[in-house]
């Protein structure tokens, strides 16, 4: 176990730093490609409820995404830290003049509100970001679990069509990641130049 840490913790510094050097341009290229990659996804065309993140720490921004969703009224949530289950997220409907603050990692969220909280069961489709990934899907996180924690209960209760979408830049891929039995099996991993299915 204690290998298996070490492995991950040296493997989540690299990866940051590779997508971190990422250029502005290298940005908003492949939030260009990623947003074509998206809406080609039948899981994205069938949803009408879907998660999404806002970008930190060099990850891939979801804007054009969004933006797209929101002309073509699909309904979108952001993760909130959850006020009471420490580790755990809460997700909140998210507008384009949704009031927001930053939580305690600086990482803008929706202002905690009861009528916008959007209960996990009522998601089509979860979109999150990820350090690392290799060609089977497998997802490495920052290393909080807040995802793995909230989305354990998710795949027990999801719809059939329900869908769990990890999204990165290209150069986050490795052959092969050292997998923990708490990690939360992805359905699919899309970049700006590919698609990575779970086996």
């Amino acid at each position: 176990m204690i290998n298996l840490m070490a492995e991950r913790a040296a493997l989540r510094k690299l990866l940051r730093q590779k997508r971190q050097a990422l250029s502005a341009t290298e940005q908003q290229s492949a939030s260009v490609q990623l947003e074509q990659q998206l809406i080609q996804l039948p899981q994205i065309q069938a949803a009408k409820t879907i998660a999404v993140y806002l970008a930190n720490d060099g990850e891939i921004d979801l804007t054009r995404f969004c933006h797209w969703c929101w002309h073509h009224d699909k309904q979108l949530c952001l993760p909130v830290l959850h006020p009471f289950s420490k580790h755990h997220l809460l997700f909140l409907n998210y507008q384009p003049n949704s009031p927001m603050h930053r939580n305690r990692f600086g990482i803008f969220e929706p202002e905690l509100a009861a009528p916008q909280v959007v209960p996990l069961e009522q998601l089509d489709t979860i979109l999150l970001p990820l350090v690392g990934f290799d060609g089977d899907a497998n997802r490495l996180g920052m290393g909080g679990g807040f995802y793995d924690r909230t989305l354990a209960h998710w795949q027990l209760q999801r719809h059939v069509n329900a869908a769990l979408i990890g999204v990165a830049h290209d150069c986050q891929q490795v052959p092969e990641l050292p997998i923990a039995s708490w990690d939360v099996p992805l359905d699919i991993i899309v970049t700006p130049s590919t698609y990575h299915r779970a086996l």
